[in-house]
This record gives C-alpha cells, sequence and structure tokens, in this order.
C-alpha cells in the first residue's frame, strides 16, 4: 500500500496540512500577471488593487495556499515580490506559495516571509538542485519539484518517474525531508498534444505509487487554446484527484473547477456528512437569487 505523506506549510498565523487523507489544498493561482496584461501595468506602477481583490476573492472561494509570482518583464523582481508577499499577508491569513526562478528573488522572500513557505519551484536541473535546495533547506520551506531535467520536458512517465526520484533523493543528501517535496507531474496543453492530459494523469498515478509524495500540477494549462477551458479544467481535475492529485495549482473562482473539486473530495470520503458541498451549494444557490 502507498505511503500517506503530509506536506506542512504556514503563514504567520495559519497552518495548511496536504495529504491524500484530507480534502483537496487548492493553491489559487490568479496573483501570477502572466498572460495578464492589466495586472502587469498595475503592478509596473505600484498599484495593488487587483492583487488585494484577487487574495480575498480566492481565499473565500476555498483556496489554502496562494500563489504569489511578481514575474513582471523590467520590474526590480526581487523587489516587487516583497511587497506582494506584504500585501497578500495584510488582507489575507492563508500561507504562501513563493513562485520565482531568480534565486536572489527567492532568498530574499524566504528570509523575509514569516511562517513555512512552499516555493514553486525547483527542477530536475543540475543547476537548479544545486542552488534552490539548499535555501529550502536553510528555511525551512518546503517545495514543488518540477518534472524537468537538462533534457528538458520529459515525453515518457518513466522519465518523469525518474525525474522526480532525482528531486527527491538529492534532496534527502541535504537533510529536507520526503515530506517537504511536492512533485508537479507537468500539465500541459491537450489543444497541441491530445495525449498530454492522459500523460499526466497516469504520471500521478505512477509517482504516488513510487513515492507516495504529493502531488501538484498547474491544471489550467491542459485547456489552454481550446474552447469552453473552465468546463474541461473541472473534468481534468476531478480525474486527477482521483488518481492521487492532493494540491492542485489552479483558479477557485471558477464554478466549474471549485465544483469539481468539492465532488471529488465527496466522492473519496474527505468531506464529512457533505458538509464542504452543502456549503458550497447553499452559496451558490444565494448567490443566484441576489
Amino acid at each position: 500500500m502507498t505511503q500517506i505523506i503530509t506536506t506542512t506549510v504556514s503563514s504567520k498565523d495559519k497552518e495548511v496540512k496536504i495529504s491524500r487523507e484530507l480534502p483537496t489544498a487548492i493553491i489559487g493561482e490568479r496573483i501570477n500577471p502572466t498572460g495578464r496584461k492589466k495586472l502587469q501595468k498595475e503592478l509596473k506602477e505600484g498599484i495593488f488593487d487587483t492583487v488585494k481583490k484577487d487574495a480575498i476573492a480566492q481565499v473565500e472561494a476555498g483556496a489554502a495556499i496562494l500563489d504569489v509570482n511578481a514575474g513582471v518583464p523590467g520590474a526590480d523582481e526581487p523587489a516587487l515580490l516583497l511587497k506582494l508577499i506584504e500585501i497578500v499577508g495584510a488582507v489575507t491569513d492563508v500561507p504562501l506559495c513563493i513562485d520565482t526562478a531568480n534565486p536572489r528573488a527567492l532568498e530574499g522572500a524566504l528570509k523575509f516571509y514569516k511562517g513555512k513557505a512552499l516555493v514553486n519551484s525547483v527542477t530536475g536541473e543540475k543547476d537548479k538542485l544545486e542552488t534552490v535546495l539548499p535555501l529550502i533547506k536553510q528555511y525551512g520551506a518546503a517545495v514543488i519539484g518540477l518534472t524537468i531535467d537538462d533534457d528538458g520536458i520529459p515525453k515518457t512517465i518513466d522519465k518523469r518517474v525518474e525525474i522526480a526520484g532525482k528531486i527527491i533523493n538529492r534532496a534527502a543528501q541535504i537533510g529536507i525531508p520526503i515530506e517537504d517535496i511536492i512533485i508537479d507531474t507537468l500539465a500541459m496543453s491537450m489543444g497541441s498534444d491530445d495525449q498530454a492530459g492522459k500523460m499526466a494523469l497516469d504520471a500521478v498515478t505512477a509517482i504516488v505509487e513510487t513515492y507516495g509524495v504529493n502531488v501538484t500540477m498547474g491544471c489550467s494549462n491542459v485547456s489552454f487554446g481550446i474552447p469552453d477551458r473552465e468546463s474541461i479544467n473541472g473534468a481534468f481535475l476531478a480525474m486527477a484527484i482521483r488518481c492521487g492529485l492532493t494540491c492542485p495549482i489552479t483558479n477557485p473562482l471558477q464554478e466549474e473547477v471549485l465544483k469539481a473539486i468539492l465532488a471529488a473530495d465527496l466522492s473519496m470520503g474527505r468531506d464529512e456528512y457533505a458538509s464542504r458541498w452543502i456549503t458550497f451549494y447553499r452559496k451558490r444557490m444565494k448567490k443566484l437569487k441576489s
């Protein structure tokens, strides 16, 4: 039987546990300027209205963790990332997922952050392992391990399992426990490869069976370039949860997405007396009547 591993992250005031025995922990994806021209413009001008609005709305919708990304072209990423962490922390109490590929920005953010952060991400690339993992150890964070290495995005499930093992083993060598590693099996667009969704789902199953770790994905990626994305994302998420996904990076403001996650948790026996589903239903009905 596959072992159950619990990953714990925290803010100054709140702790979140991630496990296949617990309800799905949604990582809200909205505080990311990639592909959001309005948000990019606001951040360049030092305006944080959308950030505050999105942070509050995602938590109210059910996000347990918020991804925070300051990758604005031309901006001072280390300084902007600290500002975003400060602002989001002032309007919500949930733990943050620090999302940066900039080592200087990452170290500054980990030093500044109050709590145990989740970091997005490290890969199986040699330089990333040597740069990011020591910071995870030094600051006692948890980290998402992307199943990419120096050869790029793997085309087989076995290779993704191999890269996951490489990340887990390298982390263990410097004293990072397996519970602080969450593996991202890579959700790619089914619009460009009709087998991409199946590959991601099968990789979740294989990695859970092999290592027992918690698993995440940027689940909105699967529908890129295809009509009615929200419906696709919802169906994919429900299937991924059944395969072992525990903490998807997704948009909880999309009703189909949130509905799919809650229904999957209920079906998996993770919603006692259907209380979370009933609460969601009542909120939805009240909104429709208003």
